[in-house]
């Protein structure tokens, strides 16, 4: 493959305006919020205070967006630089996740208008793991965005000579810059687990152990591995390209083995702590139990299948599932593994949903506009399908 070139084209199509109208919708309900309150958009309590707008839009996004941490583990630590090209579109989509994550933080915080006193020291709680999550994140969309500088650089330099010198700059902090971003997630995507520590017996034994953090960890990389796949195998049939199938069988296969791991962990811990009866209850949350690692053996049992690791089909079948595997997974840790008492119910209002939805839709709305204006995708010769 060649170097990243902008694929060009018809940007305001019918696929960019349908998912533009979708987010302006979600813009309506975000304007609603921020004029009435958070309780005109949302169903949630003091039972409830997190909802999907941090189950999802934080929590899960955030492990949507760990495509560009799982990549450099490959290309930088391991060296296998030949996997590079597909480092750009994963840090743009690690971009856009971990940027609306860090702007959906906003929509749930009461107070808004206070958010400042986050980056003032003599408010912080430097023992408190909220602090180091939310510092973690924030610096890490703006090392994503360095590390996606080039793009913008490239795309302009011959226009504006000065471009080359600030390029030529990022180039000689690169592997600051890489360290950082490899740093930055292990710290957070951790702690996004050790969030619920506290939760205590609130929290289902299923999915309340000590090892939480090392598996919010584990699956964050599951979860990226099989990002970049998928994201990689529809852009190659959304913009008719050939798909980069002998690179991301090998993804695969490194997703398949670190979902082992997960498993072996996840039920080594349940059985030392004698909490795998709660699994057999027949109740919601055993029944989701099921299903969150049932996306997990399903799709590794299948990738440890040579043939079917060369099928993109299959490939990308076995990523939505393992993505739908870690998202059920964080959906039950912070929402149906979690029991307030005293009557307390939750489901998502329609506004709240839509604003989510929302979310989504800039996510590809700004991904398409990205590969379309900057050189993000390799340059190859288009293929037909």
């Amino acid at each position: 493959m060649e170097h990243a070139k902008p694929l060009g084209g018809k940007i305001f199509n019918g696929t960019f305006i349908t998912f533009f109208i979708i987010a302006i919708i979600g813009y309506f309900f975000i304007l609603k919020r921020f004029i009435y309150g958070i309780g005109a958009v949302t169903n949630l309590s003091d039972g409830y205070p997190w909802g999907i707008w941090i189950a999802y839009d934080v929590i899960i996004g955030c492990a949507l967006a760990c495509g560009g941490y799982a990549m450099a583990f490959v290309v930088y630590v391991f060296n296998k630089f030949k996997y590079h090209p597909l480092v750009r579109p994963a840090v743009l989509t690690s971009a856009f996740g971990y940027t609306l994550a860090g702007v959906s933080i906003l929509f749930d915080i009461g107070r808004y208008w206070q958010f400042y006193n986050l980056l003032l020291p003599k408010y912080m709680h430097f023992t408190s793991v909220m602090v180091e999550v939310a510092l973690c994140i924030m610096a890490y969309v703006l090392v994503l965005w360095i590390e996606l500088a080039p793009s913008f650089i490239e795309r302009f330099e011959e226009k504006w000579k000065f471009l080359g010198g600030i390029k030529n700059f990022l180039e000689k902090i690169l592997f600051f810059i890489v360290a950082l971003g490899m740093l930055l997630p292990t710290m957070h995507q951790s702690s996004l687990g050790s969030l619920l520590l506290i939760a205590g017996h609130k929290m289902s034994p299923l999915w309340h152990t000590p090892l939480i953090p090392l598996l919010f960890l584990i699956s964050c990389l599951v979860m990226g591995y099989s990002i970049v796949v998928g994201e990689s195998l529809l852009s190659s049939l959304g913009f008719k390209r050939p798909f980069e199938t002998p690179f991301l069988e090998k993804l695969a296969q490194i997703a398949s083995y670190l979902t082992l791991a997960y498993l072996i962990v996840r039920f080594l811990d349940l059985a030392i702590r004698g909490a795998i009866s709660e699994a057999f209850t027949g109740d919601l949350k055993g029944i989701m139990f099921w299903i969150e690692n049932l996306l997990y053996l399903i799709p590794m049992l299948i990738l440890f299948i040579p043939d079917y690791r060369k099928s993109p089909r299959m490939l990308f079948i076995t990523a939505v599932l393992l993505l739908l595997g870690g998202g059920v997974y964080r959906i039950n840790t912070y929402l149906i593994g979690f029991d307030p008492g005293h009557g307390w119910t939750y489901f998502p209002a329609g506004a709240e949903l839509m604003i989510t939805i929302g979310i989504i839709a800039t996510e590809i709305w700004g991904y398409f506009l990205f590969v379309k204006a900057l050189p993000i995708l390799p340059a190859t010769e288009t293929a037909k399908h």
